[in-house]
């Protein structure tokens, strides 16, 4: 019958003429030939391009993750700690100088209503061991809740009346969210005096050694100007979605971490836990607040200046992580869309920096941005949650064995030995990295293409020891009463806190998540009726792995939000 299609569409016969009807079976059989070659010289091979293009870059990240992967290794069985690659010594006291022989360190605490986790913070910081006389504790407050204002005012207060040099600064607006209250906080006179800054995250609780074990690399070695220590988090436990994070965070911070840091004296600033140099934050052009990743902005435009960073693994630094899924989103998108949207807007300074070497260069546009920032979100979206579930429709389209099994397990393999007790969970943790690589995804492109919530910032909810915490005495509640009157009135926020709504069952649930889940289980029963391609299990897996997310089973829940 085609060739009578073929004619009718030629000659025209089949266009309304003279009242004539259109023949609807000569029609349908024309719709359906079209739709045919359509997808034979159209979809088919844009389809086959995709797999080549998808099989590329899992070859790309395959040989990143062998390589860092082998760099952890040696470091690990050659013992080649940092200690051994630089000068290190203890601080002596000295008799004549007495504290003098310590440098003067400021350490910077920015927070932002932090209701749940300023007392752990701060009475961190103040617990750690240095003279006193050597160094100040800087409370940067953004908060726009005035009682937590208050209450964070009279944690501070306290600490200073036991004779602790504590600093507690607010500004008049959030401009620049936590870029810009670090560069305001490095604009009073008294940090003139410090060399080196210390900043902690507010659910950050850094051991009373972290200074002594840190600050002799950047004295005895000019050429450091970041050190930066690992995250221990203190409820893995709570959940199933934190034993999750842990397991991505673990393998960050033991193998990408420890390589660039041995390798190339280079990696991302994870902006707090961490010691820096203020001569080379000056030199770097100090903190900007372009993008939502202000650290890793930092780091990279120190590194081009020919700045060396140390890694120290065995030093730990006790954080939370979010436990809720509406928060690990918020931050997912704010790590995923920056790193984007500063490689777009640093990658020709990049090129053309003198200062460093081609192959340090290199590593950070081609490894640390292109593969780990951009090609590893994309790829997961795309090839495990578009392309596979897809080609079950296209039989002449065909993902070789090693593409879709064989590369994808040693990348797995290569990834869990971060943390090796949870590898009983790698099945679920490879189904809820895909799960997420739908938002990062979403975030990258954000960061590329400069637009819609490029500039996001909501900052990762806390919740502390909020279970636990007693009511405040009756001493505590009069001064926080009276400090609320005077805190408002030196510093009016910029955005008011929002009234809590009441929480309909159905605003739990995430549509993304419900359809690409929705869409892959289709798919896998179409591959068990028709296809026969053998990914129906995985469709099925990842498709309720994106059901249960979707409908809000993931993480805690909290009654209020």
């Amino acid at each position: 019958m085609e060739p009578i299609v073929v004619s009718l569409i030629k000659t025209g016969d089949l266009i309304w003429n003279e009242g004539s009807p259109i023949d609807l079976t000569d029609l349908t059989e024309c719709s359906v030939y079209l739709l045919r070659e359509i997808r034979n010289l159209l979809i088919v091979p844009l389809v086959r391009i995709v797999v080549v293009v998808c099989l590329v870059m899992t070859v790309l990240i395959l040989v990143e993750k062998l390589f860092v992967g082998a760099v952890a290794l040696a470091v690990k069985i050659w013992r080649l700690k940092p200690e051994r690659r630089y000068k290190w010594q203890p601080i002596a006291p000295d008799e004549e100088e007495g504290s003098a022989a310590y440098p003067m360190v400021l350490v910077q605490i920015p927070m932002y209503n932090e209701r749940e986790v300023y007392k752990l913070s701060i009475g961190a910081a103040c617990g750690l061991k240095w003279p006193s006389d050597r160094v100040i504790i800087q409370v940067l407050d953004d908060s726009t809740d005035p009682e937590v204002k208050s209450l964070v005012d009279l944690e501070c207060q306290k600490w200073k009346s036991e004779g602790v040099n504590i600093r507690y600064e607010v500004r008049g607006n959030r401009k620049g969210y936590k870029a810009g209250a670090l560069k305001e906080g490095m604009k009073h006179e008294y940090v003139q005096e410090c060399e080196y800054i210390a900043m902690f995250d507010a659910d950050f609780q850094p051991e009373s050694n972290f200074l002594l074990r840190t600050i002799p690399f950047l004295m005895h070695n000019p050429e450091i100007a970041l050190v930066q220590a690992r995250w221990k988090f203190v409820n893995a436990d709570e959940c199933l979605m934190t034993r999750l994070q842990e397991m991505s965070l673990d393998y960050h911070f033991k193998i990408e971490q420890e390589a660039g840091s041995s390798c190339f004296a280079f990696f991302g600033f994870n902006g707090t836990a961490g010691v820096w140099r203020i001569k080379a934050i000056t030199d770097a052009g100090g903190w900007k607040d372009r993008t939502t990743v202000e650290d890793m902005d930092l780091a990279v435009r120190a590194g081009l200046r020919g700045w060396k960073f140390v890694y120290i693994g065995d030093l730990k630094v006790k954080s939370e992580l979010p436990s809720t899924f509406k928060a690990f989103r918020y931050q997912q998108h704010r790590w995923s869309c920056g790193p984007a949207n500063l490689f777009k807007k640093m990658a020709v300074e990049i090129i053309q920096s003198k200062k460093v070497s081609i192959w340090k260069k290199l590593h950070i546009l081609y490894d640390f941005f292109f593969v780990g920032k951009i090609v590893a979100h994309t790829l997961t979206f795309i090839y495990y949650c578009v392309l596979i579930p897809v080609s079950v429709f296209f039989p002449e389209v065909e993902i070789p064995l090693w593409g879709v099994a064989y590369v994808p397990t040693i990348i797995t393999l290569c990834k869990s030995v971060g943390t090796p007790s949870s590898f009983h969970l790698v099945i679920l943790w490879i189904l809820f990295e895909n799960v997420m690589s739908l938002h990062r995804t979403k975030a990258a492109l954000t960061g590329l293409l400069d637009a819609g919530r490029v500039n996001e910032w909501v900052v990762t909810e806390k919740l502390g020891e909020a279970q636990k915490t007693k009511p405040a005495t009756t001493r505590e509640a009069d001064l926080t009463k009276n400090l609320l009157v005077d805190t408002h009135e030196q510093t009016n926020p910029c955005i008011l806190k929002p009234k809590k709504q009441q929480t309909r069952f159905w605003h739990r649930f995430y549509y993304s998540e419900l359809s690409v889940g929705t869409f892959m289980l289709l798919c896998g029963c179409y591959d068990v009726v028709y296809a026969k391609e053998g990914y129906f299990i995985y469709l099925f897996l990842q498709g309720l792995a994106f059901l249960v997310t979707g409908f809000g089973c993931m993480g805690t829940h909290l009654p209020d939000s």
